[in-house]
């Protein structure tokens, strides 16, 4: 076997390996790890392979696509504007760096050239389709310069959905990737469910096709690598197919697919979305595929303002990202669009920073940082908050009361306000007669100026 020199490791590697398609008669099913009457079974093989952090990594949207699959299409209005805060929320280096659109219905096809004449170079706009060619007809023309194609690659797919044999699928998936190429746009082979696919026999094999097609064409063919179930794993040493380091490092070290043009697609169902997507980072692939919220099929997609905080952990700077736009944004959500965001939702939920107990509302008063994640009010533009219950004792109240009228320097309240002690006595007598739920703002605001008329008149907001 011939010795190369890797280009990424800078030595000398021989590999023996040069894998083929294999056109089994029957599917392989991984039913000893997905039996379907049980929990997947997590197997190691603790083959470790080498952490490969690409250069420069980024953030892809889906919002408008996998994002629209789980609840009632977006307004052209709705579309324009939330691809608006995208672009501000990306920042001046386009850290945002795609967002892909449907284009069957009427809407949205207005919604993408509305947005295509804004003009905006990040999040630059691309499409999705199926691996048709009545589906290419549809995007051939429209002035986008990369487009996604659908290309399931597990044999739960390829057998019981799409009725091919292996050779069949690979052969009509390249044909209409082909297509593309031809008609000059930028092919992104969204390789479906992959984590339930034979990898060696179909996936490997098949990339190496598509990547022979990209260097005839002098194009950077891209392959998403699609975790369509969350079965995917971030673990050091798990087995394919659910290893997330192993599906990237197969791709890159087998299929010679560059970074840059490798990008991860995952969902949450059983809660590795996140972790999974900060993996594919770690090992190798330059971007990965969120949406807003996370919102997407069954239990979503990776959440994108997740990910704004996974980049500047990772880079240790946001690079320009102006993070207080996710506010904005779940303010829209809420307040425009009408979707019900789950209250103690990680950094968008009305609750994500707030607390109840009196302890911790005790640590707020004295020091915000004990009982904060960061700077909420710098990086999301939402102070830390409390809500007045039954346990909120004499700190929580006085923090509310602060944080609510904002009074300044010694006007600031401290627990032995005799202010604060009457509220308490009025929420513990609430609470003493049955009452289960929090204290309104309304309520307080009523009872403060009962209490205190005037006091805070110059400082409330």
């Amino acid at each position: 076997m011939p010795l190369e020199l890797n280009k990424k490791s800078n030595v000398l590697e021989r590999d023996p390996y040069k894998y083929t398609l294999q056109d089994v008669t029957e599917p392989e099913l991984f039913r000893e790890i997905y039996t379907y009457d049980e929990v997947p079974k997590t197997a190691f093989n603790f083959r470790r392979v080498p952490q490969n952090t690409p250069e420069n990594i980024w953030i892809t949207d889906t919002t408008f696509r996998d994002g629209q699959q789980s609840r009632a299409p977006y307004t052209v209005e709705q579309m324009v504007t939330l691809y608006k805060m995208l672009q501000r929320l990306g920042g001046p280096k386009g850290i945002i760096r795609q967002t892909e659109f449907f284009v069957y219905s009427e809407t949205d096809r207005k919604a993408l050239q509305t947005c295509m004449d804004l003009g905006y170079r990040f999040p630059e706009i691309t499409t999705w389709i199926r691996a048709s060619k009545k589906d290419f007809e549809l995007v051939k023309n429209i002035g986008i310069k990369e487009t996604g194609i659908l290309v399931s690659c597990s044999d739960y797919h390829i057998f019981k959905k799409l009725n091919m044999t292996r050779s069949q699928a690979m052969e009509h998936y390249l044909g209409v990737i082909k297509e593309t190429l031809d008609a000059g746009l930028i092919p992104r082979c969204h390789l479906e469910d992959i984590t339930r696919a034979d990898i060696y026999g179909f996936v490997v094999p098949f990339a190496n096709e598509i990547m022979k097609l990209a260097e005839e064409a002098d194009v950077p063919v891209k392959l998403r690598v699609c975790d369509t179930m969350g079965f995917g794993v971030p673990y050091t040493g798990v087995a394919l197919p659910r290893s997330v380091a192993g599906l990237i490092y197969a791709l890159q070290h087998l299929s010679g697919v560059p970074s840059e043009q490798l990008e991860w697609h995952g969902h949450n169902d059983f809660y590795k979305a996140v972790a999974n997507a900060a993996t594919a980072w770690l090992f190798g692939a330059s971007s990965v595929n969120c949406s807003l919220l996370g919102i997407g099929e069954r239990t979503g997609n990776v959440p994108l303002e997740a990910m704004v905080f996974e980049y500047a952990a990772l880079r240790g700077t946001t690079d320009g990202m102006d993070t207080t736009v996710i506010t904005e944004i779940a303010d829209y959500y809420r307040n425009e669009i009408g979707y019900d965001i789950p209250p103690m939702t990680h950094f968008v939920g009305e609750h994500f920073n707030m607390t109840r107990a009196g302890i911790h509302a005790d640590g707020l008063l004295k020091d915000e940082e004990i009982y904060n994640i960061f700077d909420t009010k710098k990086i999301l533009n939402r102070g830390a908050a409390v809500s007045v219950s039954a346990t909120s004792g004499l700190a929580g109240i006085a923090y509310w009361i602060n944080d609510h009228y904002r009074p300044r320097g010694n006007a600031r309240l401290g627990k032995s306000d005799p202010l604060v002690q009457q509220v308490k006595d009025w929420v513990d007598l609430q609470y003493s007669t049955g009452r289960q739920t929090v204290i309104s703002t309304e309520e307080l605001e009523l009872l403060i100026e009962s209490l205190a008329p005037g006091r805070f008149a110059s400082h409330s907001r």
